[in-house]
């Protein structure tokens, strides 16, 4: 894939004040007003920079350079507010703070694709929506959480008690922002380049993953046009065995639950019968959801193209299986946001799909980003693992083909 055109440039070392956290909304407000001033002011310069780069085919560099200052400026306040980064951001959206974004100089576009740039965004702002709840003007500011909302509000406790954000929060956040940056560069003409929606390239060194559950991923993205189309029907018959499967389910993870909290590990029995359903739910979803395409057997046997890899059983935390339901209320939380996202990125590849009869690789990655942390945190509360869900974009193991997919 060619390098982005905005590009997201992260140097925070997670380390937070507990001061500076516990008053943000409140020294963020300047910063707010602001944005908010500097904003009127951008709304004019882009649509003087849409009328230049209509006519000449080129934005001029005056106005690319101011109206990358803000989005640069918008991204800082962003980050500051969400707490994905510790210092006070400068007012003049000069670069250097520990998340900052680069965008490329001023470019040749397509006089066609500038006339119909607010057209042409309205797939982007959705995917925007579901990452910073209300588009890429909003930075997480609105009402609603959004996935860089939720993992703030869950950062806001975590860094209070550790003096630290956890690395999974701050790059969850940083994957919305980098996409919100992209959106505005888009929206405010100054590249051509659609946002990708990807999370293995929107920020820089994503970790390696190690969890105990996994998702490999082997899908070749290419879809029948017949079986998209009338998708929902065809898992219809996946659907209601799955709620047969759940009722049998909720009754071996009582089970397991009693005998893991005497024994401190959960019983191989139970651990294989839960496994097999927790990858025949994956299955289920990567079908339903058009991150896979062959229709799934509905045996939880391994093998799928999108699959969720388990180890084996593990000695278990008594007071971590004890306290399991609510332990998992923060990743239940983090796994509604990601629901949106899942969502988003399905809604968008239907179209996309039944248009090009392929799965577009960066919706088909963010689609398996929320379903791993669905896994995961089925996995987490099913008493599979004793690992927490890893809350960001991570890493392919290997065997996944994520990040060399066809784009």
């Amino acid at each position: 894939m060619a390098d982005p055109a905005v590009r997201l440039l992260v140097t925070d070392d997670l380390r937070r004040s507990r001061l500076t956290v516990f008053l943000r909304a409140l020294l963020v407000i300047p910063h707010l007003v602001w944005l908010g001033l500097w904003g009127i002011a951008a709304f004019v310069a882009v649509v003087l920079n849409w009328l230049a780069t209509l006519l000449a085919g080129t934005p001029p560099r005056r106005l690319h350079s101011f109206l990358a200052a803000y989005v640069r400026y918008a991204v800082h306040v962003g980050a500051y507010l969400l707490l994905a980064a510790e210092p006070y951001p400068g007012f003049l959206g000069q670069p250097g703070y520990p998340i900052d974004v680069h965008i490329d100089p001023p470019a040749p576009q397509n006089r066609w694709s500038v006339a119909f740039r607010i057209v042409l965004a309205v797939p982007a702002l959705i995917i925007s929506s579901a990452l910073l709840s209300g588009g890429a003007r909003s930075y997480g500011f609105s009402s609603s959480f959004g996935l860089a909302g939720a993992a703030a509000f869950l950062g806001w406790f975590a860094a209070l008690a550790r003096a630290r954000l956890p690395r999974g929060l701050r790059d969850a956040i940083a994957y919305a922002l980098s996409y919100a940056a992209q959106l505005d560069a888009y929206l405010f003409v100054l590249t051509d380049r659609y946002p990708c929606s990807d999370p293995l390239t929107a920020i820089p060194l994503p970790v390696r993953s190690d969890d105990p559950i996994q998702l490999r991923v082997g899908d070749e993205l290419a879809r029948s046009r017949l079986t998209v189309l009338v998708r929902v029907l065809l898992a219809l018959p996946h659907l209601v065995w799955l709620a047969l499967w759940s009722l049998a389910a909720y009754l071996a993870v009582i089970a397991s639950w009693f005998a893991t909290l005497a024994r401190g590990r959960s019983p191989e029995a139970l651990h294989r019968f839960l496994a097999a359903y927790l990858r025949y739910q994956t299955h289920v979803y990567a079908y339903l959801y058009l991150l896979a395409n062959p229709f799934p057997s509905f045996s939880g046997r391994p093998g799928y193209a999108i699959d969720a890899h388990i180890a084996p059983p593990a000695a278990q935390n008594r007071w971590g299986v004890a306290l399991r339901i609510l332990l998992a209320l923060p990743a239940l939380l983090l796994e509604s946001a990601y629901s949106s996202l899942l969502a988003a990125a399905a809604f968008l590849g239907w179209f996309a799909a039944l248009a090009t009869g392929r799965m577009p690789l960066g919706l088909r990655n963010a689609g398996a980003l929320a379903l791993r942390y669905a896994t995961q945190t089925h996995g987490y509360l099913l008493l599979l693992t004793n690992s927490y869900p890893y809350s960001g974009p991570a890493l392919s193991p290997p065997g996944d083909d994520r990040a060399g997919a066809e784009a």
